[in-house]
């Protein structure tokens, strides 16, 4: 059982859905098992979506959208469900996410949501190219020029922390480079998931010690837990 609509009431307001998608794109991430949660069935899909956008009140005026992939696994039924609620509701901010491998075609989604602010979010997990690809299964390396390309291009990144293998000095150049190239961050805690990537208590608390305080820095979405959002599929 899940829960695929939530209110983010602290830093941020907003409305949070997750939404049903087709396959993940590159689904070889080694950390996910979240891309359980998609579906080939589009009439599944639909219903899914439909039920849960209709939970949604417009009353941030921003609402943001996650699945198990990005927002070009969306169909395009869905997006245009997502279109009539935002006009509807008089939604003025949207956040969607997308992986490395979509970044040149995010103009698409900004003339489909014509008139609204579009935000977009993608998941970095570490600025360590080695540890991107070896650790995480994220195949993608990043010059100096693409990382001020994707500056431009997103509003935040994703960073995964405390996994085996890492270490403070990583952890700590992560953050310091997710705050000087975007606007803002996430910083998910891993929780042990049946994947092959562990968790790393002894750096949790290290982490949880010494960061406690980017709870009240407003570019920085701290999530101790990965259901902290709300929402969630199980």
């Amino acid at each position: 059982m899940g829960i695929r609509y939530s209110k983010i009431e602290n830093k941020n307001k907003r409305e949070i859905v997750l939404l049903k998608g087709l396959p993940c794109k590159y689904g070889k991430c080694k950390f996910c098992n979240y891309i359980e949660d998609n579906s080939t069935n589009l009439e599944e899909i639909d219903r899914v979506n439909k039920v849960t956008l209709e939970e949604v009140t417009g009353e941030f005026g921003a609402l943001e959208i996650i699945n198990s992939g990005s927002v070009f696994e969306l169909p395009e039924s869905t997006l245009e469900r997502i279109r009539e609620v935002v006009k509807k509701k008089k939604i003025k901010l949207i956040y969607f996410e997308i992986y490395y491998g979509y970044k040149n075609r995010l103009d698409e989604i900004k003339d489909f949501f014509k008139g609204v602010d579009i935000r977009f979010r993608m998941g970095m997990e570490t600025f360590d190219d080695e540890f991107r690809i070896n650790s995480y299964g994220k195949n993608f390396k990043l010059t100096k020029i693409d990382l001020e390309d994707l500056s431009d291009k997103l509003y935040s990144i994703c960073l995964l922390i405390c996994v085996k293998g890492q270490t403070k000095e990583m952890i700590q150049n992560d953050i310091e480079l997710g705050l000087k190239y975007f606007k803002s961050i996430t910083i998910n805690i891993f929780i042990n998931n049946g994947t092959e990537v562990e968790r790393d208590e002894e750096l949790v608390k290290w982490f949880v010690d010494k960061y406690a305080y980017l709870q009240e820095d407003l570019r920085v979405e701290l999530l101790i837990d990965n259901k902290d959002l709300g929402v969630f599929e199980q």
